[in-house]
């Protein structure tokens, strides 16, 4: 009897403890509510697997629930209050719903329609990576972009210490252990870049403008990390002014490597310009006149007094032009000239008059064809005299030659004949792997009056392997050679580099209306 009466007691404990949790439910029940509804595509069917998110706007709380075959979802025991509520599915726009009401023992009914969006994978480019594109939006916007880099190079012989992370050939030595012994480690940040683009409506158009920066010193900030600008230029309709790319240059022929120079044999050049598209699409024709400018090597008379005084004169700007003919599925061809006024004037009073003035010219023809899918061959070829201005990595434009039997003049100076040449192919191995690989080379004919070891020619190679584990970050490692050639004392040097680089982009996109 004694073991019954404590059974009993059991029972009864028992019930009573889950009638008091039945009734604990059936209030909790009572003082909460639900969100439901379907997760469908727009004007399509309906979207399984969709996580969809209600937050609470007073406190924060967040309740997740995952949409079924027929995108159906409800989101339980939700606290009385006003919430947003948010539809996520891969391959689809997120939906939102603001200001949900939910009151207690009722479920507020949330449908979503999800637009597809298409995925644009975009190909790595050179440089790395060209500013993002147009936001395809209307009205007054902005777009702040830019990215943080970092280099890591190990350089197996020797350089120009102003120029420790770019491989130039014409910065290696021109006689043995110039720059001290070989082997050095270098790191730099000088490719981080910042830029901001602007458009604004007006009654003639839109009114474009670019502002870039990077931190790469050049000139008397050689060897620097400081601000640099690279673009300063606004554009209505077909006419732009400002500091861009040459008209003389086809920038898509950079190919996709991390060191920041690039092929020496290419056209390359950011100058002062005012330009005339008056074609602009797949096929395009430019003119411009750009700023004007020349170096020179007075050689083996540099320490001549005689020369002093001579002073540089530039009465016209560069006149370029150049005509391309594209399609989107192959590629394009570019042909470009130029033609140059490059004069100096003797001032000082002797017994010689050393004024003059050198012509130079150039033709550019270059190539981007697509090869697959992701893969693209990239050519160039360019001749010309007086046009070293206008390349990647070439010294002078004129140089002095001895002009015997002329007691007046008996030096003047040449515009140096020149030839560049560049030829790379790129490819996407996957989604997160590319590899670029190439040869680039430039050749000068000497005037007869440089030192025997001004230089003459130089070469460059690279391959690389580079990574882009999740959107906006690239690393990878690049294999690099360079070759410097002197004039006419027989002396040759290489120089092989190994850079690992990382790159952290940002875009921004401010105002404007889809």
């Amino acid at each position: 009897m004694k073991g019954k009466r404590c059974l009993l007691r059991w029972v009864f404990r028992t019930a009573a403890l889950i009638s008091t949790l039945m009734t604990a439910t059936a209030f909790a029940q009572t003082s909460s509510g639900a969100i439901a509804g379907r997760v469908l595509e727009d004007r399509g069917p309906s979207i399984a697997g969709a996580t969809v998110t209600a937050r609470n706007l007073a406190t924060g709380f967040r309740q997740s629930a995952i949409s079924d075959a027929s995108g159906a979802y409800r989101i339980e025991a939700l606290p009385p209050g006003s919430y947003d509520v948010a539809a996520e599915a891969s391959g689809f726009s997120t939906g939102l719903s603001t200001g949900v009401v939910v009151h207690a023992s009722e479920f507020t009914n949330v449908a979503f329609a999800l637009k597809a969006v298409v995925a644009v994978v975009q190909e790595p480019q050179g440089q790395a990576g060209a500013p993002p594109p147009d936001p395809m939006k209307k009205g007054p916007r902005m777009q702040i972009y830019g990215f943080a880099m970092v280099d890591l190079i190990e350089d197996f012989d020797q350089v120009n210490p102003d120029w420790f992370d770019v491989l130039r050939p014409t910065k290696l030595p021109s006689f043995p252990n110039e720059f001290g012994d070989n082997g050095n480690f270098w790191a730099s940040v000088r490719q981080t870049r910042f830029g901001v683009r602007g458009w604004l409506p007006t009654g003639w158009g839109e009114v474009k403008t670019e502002f870039e920066f990077d931190l790469f010193g050049v000139g008397v900030d050689a060897g620097q990390t400081t601000i640099r600008l690279r673009q300063a230029w606004g554009s209505l309709g077909s006419i732009l002014a400002g500091q861009t790319n040459s008209v003389f240059m086809d920038g898509d022929v950079f190919p996709n490597v991390v060191e920041y120079w690039g092929p020496n044999g290419m056209v390359f050049f950011r100058n002062i310009q005012v330009r005339w598209t008056p074609i602009d699409g797949d096929s395009q024709l430019a003119f411009a006149i750009e700023r004007p400018g020349a170096s020179a090597d007075a050689g083996q008379y540099s320490d001549r007094i005689e020369l002093t005084g001579i002073k540089p004169h530039f009465p016209y700007p560069d006149v370029t032009a150049h005509y391309r003919f594209g399609g989107e599925k192959w590629g394009h061809v570019q042909l470009a000239g130029i033609f140059r006024y490059m004069g100096w004037t003797d001032t000082l009073q002797d017994q010689f008059d050393l004024s003059g003035h050198a012509i130079g010219w150039g033709f550019n023809a270059s190539s981007v064809i697509k090869v697959g899918k992701s893969g693209n061959i990239r050519l160039e070829a360019t001749y010309g005299e007086g046009i070293e201005n206008y390349m990647n990595d070439a010294p002078v434009d004129v140089g002095i030659q001895n002009n015997s039997g002329n007691v007046i003049n008996p030096i003047t100076g040449k515009a140096l004949p020149i030839f560049g040449m560049v030829a790379y192919y790129d490819f996407n191995w996957s989604d997160t792997f590319s590899t670029a690989i190439g040869y680039s080379r430039l050749d000068i004919d000497n005037s007869n009056g440089q030192l025997p070891n001004a230089f003459k020619s130089g070469q460059y190679a690279s391959t690389n392997v580079l990574w882009y584990p999740v959107k906006n970050v690239m690393t990878g490692m690049e294999f690099q050679w360079g070759r410097r050639q002197n004039f006419s004392d027989g002396f040759a040097v290489n120089d092989f580099r190994i850079q690992f680089s990382a790159q952290y982009k940002f875009s921004f996109d401010l105002g404007g209306k889809p």
